[in-house]
């Protein structure tokens, strides 16, 4: 059996081991395509949401109260379950350290190292909830890794508009710190607001349209500055959500330019005049993306 091509494999996947038991064990784990492989996925998936409600029922007190040490038996069993699943992951493909620093690596291994940590640091083991992050194998087992994609373009329009947003952010930042300030000088101590960051608190909470009412102004004046802050809120909230969308719609535009995929394999990223996939070799289709 050959090693599977780099390009064939999906993210957080990579090629097998030389040996026979390698290649076997990384059809078995890797290829959601197979029989095996998608029994395994599945499998993998229905021990991951009963992990996750363990670790959720175990925090309520009346359930913990009855049935504590079955949730402490069923979570080392999980941890111990996930933890031979790593190893086995390790093993069978070719490039060890590739894997454990992909995104997926990372997220199998903290499936089950807090449980570890538990051991030292009290409490720890409840940062297990992060085993939910796996399930997004969901996406490779329904052949759902077209809107992949889409998580891509997603991605790269923030990445894109960060810079705006990181200003946008100081901005408001440095407005909850003006408002905050004057709020406690109108309205003082006696009216709630004990302290500056105290009144930076109620600005955050009056700004961001949240509205607790823990704090509010008594008088006239810190009433009138208070509605001001409010209308404010409207505008500002909708600063962010209009940047990143200029900045989708320039993904979209881009791509819409560069949008030949390989039907074989899946590669995308051809040149537009290209024929032929630069990977497999077939011959290209334009798809129009939705």
């Amino acid at each position: 059996m050959k090693p599977y091509p780099k390009h064939l494999l999906t993210d957080g996947q990579h090629e097998a081991g030389s040996a026979g038991w390698q290649q076997w064990l990384f059809v078995l784990i890797f290829k959601h395509d197979t029989p095996t492989g998608k029994l395994f996925d599945v499998s993998l998936i229905l021990a991951i949401l009963v992990s996750v409600l363990v670790l959720a029922l175990s925090t309520v007190s009346k359930f913990n109260f009855q049935y504590s040490q079955w949730f402490y038996n069923l979570e080392w069993t999980f941890t111990v379950l996930f933890t031979i699943e790593y190893g086995l992951r390790l093993a069978c493909v070719k490039s060890k350290r590739t894997y454990a620093r992909s995104f997926y690596g990372i997220v199998d291994l903290l499936a089950f190292l807090p449980a570890y940590l538990q051991l030292i640091v009290q409490g720890a083991s409840y940062l297990l909830i992060i085993r939910i992050i796996r399930i997004l194998r969901i996406f490779r087992i329904l052949k759902l890794t077209r809107y992949v994609g889409e998580a891509d373009a997603l991605m790269e329009a923030v990445n894109g508009s960060r810079r705006k947003i990181l200003v946008f952010i100081y901005v408001v930042f440095t407005l909850v710190v003006v408002c905050g300030s004057i709020m406690y000088l109108v309205e003082g101590e006696e009216n709630g607001f004990t302290s500056i960051p105290e009144s930076i608190y109620w600005a955050v909470v009056t700004l961001t349209t949240v509205g607790y009412g823990d704090i509010s102004p008594q008088t006239p004046l810190g009433q009138f500055i208070a509605s001001l802050v409010m209308v404010m809120g409207y505008g500002i909230i909708a600063v962010p959500t209009g940047i990143f969308a200029a900045e989708l719609g320039q993904v979209m535009v881009r791509r819409r330019h560069n949008n030949k995929q390989c039907k074989a394999c899946g590669l995308t990223g051809h040149d537009d005049d290209a024929t032929y996939c630069r990977g497999c070799g077939n011959s290209l289709e334009v798809t129009e993306e939705s």
